[in-house]
């Protein structure tokens, strides 16, 4: 899928990533199927709860050009513009530097050959320090304009420097790439010897791992302003809510007072057979109500949107797009047809019992342009599989072998298999369909593997129109 894209983000988590244009409008489903050995379902892992814990959503600027913003923010300098447009400029190519470096880190700690990681490696060392250079190349003299870029600098080489220092960390041994691995080691002690020089951080905080990594967290915040969107997250349906549990509640204590009434007139002294007959009745109240309620809401909102996302730029504080969720267990019987005809793509063999969760986003941009050099922004949606695996069996099992007479024994991890099948609609109604196999144990991802969907099932076209969003 050219447009949208699944990736591995942390351990035990997984990132959704798509481009919108200015005006537009895209449509995003996401189909979960988890083995039932996991035992996840409605009663252990609710939505709401899945929801507010485990999904992160979030939108900023977009630019496969780094050096558009940094051009500009010369010029506004030299022009001796607005302060806030210098400064915005500066956050939006040091966002992006920080943004590319992190996925490119990522990709590279997966290569576990060494004649592939370290030319990796030194092609992107050669390229961050490019982009460093650029940055540097001008330095503002205006002390308010180079506070801002002393704060993008700081953190931009603190970050390549631990960035690369993790990468070794995790590089594979190898006595052949001595000089590549003293190059990266040179990068290294070269930013850290640069932030020294300019003064850039105290001694008492470098000699405090806790408030240098809270000071980074912090110039991080502050690049990210007016490239990130504010977010806010209202409930939907919340109004309907209270109207349900109204209804239900007026009709449970009609049916609660006619009994009491009956039990008045068949008792006509207060007695302990009508104290505990009393007691029976709002006992039985309080048993069947929740679960009355919690049966009838669950119908009513079936297939209804629970959480609308608007985001605002965070210097105009104009709205620039807005997101819907829906998120639900669901049946078989409530797949799509071209949906179900993935699943059943797979092998017999894992075709195992599962549980269907569907997460479905719809976002509509309201900004009908971006910012000079912008032409897109990115929506980036992150996935945490952690509550997927809290139930899951520990420890390892054991494979036996038989070698010479001799009995030996191999240790194993236990693996579990969740199947994804994403399907993104654009605004011209065309959908591209793919699934995909997540291979994880308690501890981290193992794989995503991408599975080719057959070409009869593959959608170029769809003649209806995404469903319309409930206000």
């Amino acid at each position: 899928m050219d447009n949208v894209k699944l990736t591995q983000d942390e351990n035990l988590s997984i990132r959704v990533a798509y481009k919108l244009l200015p005006s537009d409008q895209q449509r995003l489903d996401l189909y979960f199927s988890i083995p039932e050995e996991m035992g996840i379902n409605a009663k252990t892992l609710s939505e709401e709860q899945y929801f507010h814990h485990s999904i992160q959503c979030q939108s900023a600027y977009y630019s496969d050009q780094l050096h558009v913003p940094l051009v500009r923010s010369r010029f506004i300098s030299q022009k001796k513009g607005e302060q806030s447009d210098y400064r915005l400029n500066l956050n939006l190519y040091s966002y992006q530097i920080h943004t590319a470096l992190d996925t490119d880190i990522k990709q590279t700690i997966k290569l576990k050959d060494p004649k592939a990681f370290y030319p990796h490696a030194i092609e992107l060392a050669e390229q961050t320090s490019g982009l460093l250079k650029k940055l540097r190349r001008y330095t503002p003299s205006d002390q308010k304009l180079r506070a801002y870029f002393e704060n993008a600098d700081n953190y931009l080489s603190w970050q390549v420097e631990q960035s690369f220092l993790k990468l070794l960390s995790r590089a594979p041994k190898s006595s052949d790439f001595a000089s590549e691995h003293q190059f990266l080691i040179g990068l290294c002690r070269r930013e850290n010897q640069y932030r020294k020089e300019n003064q850039y951080n105290s001694s008492v905080t470098l000699s405090d791992p806790n408030r240098i990594t809270n000071k980074m967290r912090l110039l991080q915040r502050l690049i990210e302003y007016g490239v990130v969107f504010q977010k806010q997250v209202k409930s939907l349906n919340s109004y309907l809510n209270r109207l349900v549990k109204g209804t239900v509640t007026a009709i449970i204590m009609a049916f609660v007072m006619l009994l009491v009434l009956n039990a008045r007139t068949n008792f006509t002294e207060v007695t302990i057979a009508l104290v505990g007959m009393l007691g029976v009745i709002y006992g039985l109240r309080e048993i069947f109500k929740e679960d009355i309620t919690r049966l009838i809401w669950r119908r009513i909102q079936k297939g209804l949107p629970k959480w609308r996302l608007l985001y605002s730029h965070s210097v105009t504080k104009s709205k620039v797009a807005r997101q819907t969720i829906w998120l639900e267990y669901i049946s078989s019987k409530d797949l799509p047809t071209q949906i179900d005809k993935v699943f059943q793509t797979r092998r017999q063999q894992n075709k195992q019992a599962a549980k269907l969760l569907h997460f479905r986003s719809e976002t509509k941009v309201n900004a009908k342009s971006f910012l000079p050099g912008y032409d897109e922004i990115q929506q980036r949606i992150y996935f945490n599989l952690t509550p997927f695996v809290r139930f899951l069996r520990k420890g390892e099992g054991r494979l036996y072998s038989q070698e010479n007479q001799k009995i030996t024994k191999q240790a194993v991890e236990r693996r579990y298999q969740i199947n994804v099948v994403m399907m993104h609609t654009n605004k011209a109604r065309e959908q591209q369909i793919q699934r995909f196999k997540l291979t994880l144990n308690r501890s981290n991802i193992i794989n995503i593997e991408a599975i080719d969907t057959p070409k009869d099932i593959e959608p170029k076209k769809t003649s209806p129109a995404p469903d319309r969003e409930t206000p």
